[in-house]
C-alpha cells in the first residue's frame, strides 16, 4: 500500500544506478534491513548531497510504492561519523560491521537492538579509530550473533549440558562441547574461550585482548556459528 514512512537508519551499502541514481541498502530500527532508491542523488544539484553514503545515520522519508524499492524523498543526516572515514582500519571495520548486518538479517526482519548496535559500534570507531581492531570487531559479531538469538552456550555443554572439561567448540551445538561430546568440534583453547566469555559480557568500547591465535579461534566459532545457523558467510574480520 501507498505511503510515506519516517524512519532512522544507516546505510550498510550505497550502490550507483543509472545514470543519476543511487540504490541503498539501509538498516532501520523498526523495519530491519530495506532498499530504497535515491532519484537523482548523484547529479550535482542533488538535495541530498553526500549524506547518502555508507555509514551515515540519517532520518529519512521514504515513499512505498508498488516497488520492492522504496524511494527516499527527504534526508537528514543525525551522525556522519566523519572521523572514522579519515583512518583507514576505523573505515574498513565499518565496512566489516557493515557487511555483516546485511549478511546475517534478512529484508523486513526488525530488530531495534541490532540498530542501535550497529550505532554503537560506528560512534566507537568515530571517536576511537585505534580500537578498530581483530578484537573489536570479533566482539561486535560476537553481539550481533547474541542479538539475533545465535549467543553461543558458553556456560556448559551445549550437547549434554556437562560444566566441565570444555575444550572444544561445536557451530552445530552452538556452543562449547565437552570431551564426551566432542567428536564434531574443533578445539577451543582457554584463552580463545575466555574472550569469548568476558566479550559477551564487556561493552563494545571494553572489548577484551588476546593473542592473535585465541583470536583465529574464537573468529572460527563466531564465524561458523553464524554459517551454520543463519547461512551467512562473513568477511574475515581484519587482523
Amino acid at each position: 500500500m501507498a505511503g510515506s514512512v519516517k524512519t532512522e537508519a544507516i546505510v550498510l551499502r550505497s550502490i550507483r544506478y543509472g545514470e543519476g541514481d543511487r540504490v541503498l541498502h539501509l538498516y532501520t530500527p523498526h523495519r530491519g534491513r530495506v532498499g530504497a532508491i535515491a532519484k537523482g542523488a548523484r547529479k550535482a544539484r542533488s538535495r541530498f548531497g553526500g549524506r547518502l553514503e555508507p555509514f551515515f545515520r540519517l532520518r529519512l522519508l521514504l515513499h512505498e510504492g508498488r516497488s520492492d524499492l522504496l524511494t527516499v524523498t527527504s534526508a537528514e543526516t543525525v551522525e556522519a561519523f566523519g572521523r572514522l572515514r579519515a583512518d583507514g582500519g576505523a573505515l574498513d571495520a565499518a565496512a566489516r560491521a557493515a557487511h555483516a548486518v546485511d549478511r546475517l538479517f534478512e529484508a523486513g526482519d526488525p530488530n531495534p537492538p541490532v540498530f542501535h548496535l550497529l550505532a554503537n559500534e560506528l560512534a566507537l570507531l568515530d571517536a576511537r579509530p585505534e580500537l578498530a581492531g581483530h578484537a573489536n570487531q570479533l566482539a561486535f559479531r560476537l553481539k550481533l550473533l547474541v542479538a539475533a538469538g545465535l549467543g553461543p552456550q558458553l556456560s556448559s555443554c551445549a550437547e549434554c549440558g556437562e560444566g566441565d572439561h570444555l575444550g572444544g567448540y561445536s557451530p552445530a551445538a552452538g556452543g562449547v562441547v565437552c570431551g564426551a561430546c566432542e567428536a564434531s568440534a574443533f578445539p577451543l583453547g582457554e584463552e580463545a574461550y575466555a574472550f569469548l566469555v568476558d566479550a559477551m559480557g564487556r561493552p563494545l568500547a571494553d572489548s577484551p585482548v588476546a593473542s592473535p591465535r585465541a583470536l583465529r579461534q574464537a573468529e572460527r566459532a563466531i564465524a561458523e556459528t553464524a554459517e551454520h545457523h543463519a547461512h551467512a558467510r562473513w568477511r574475515a574480520a581484519a587482523a
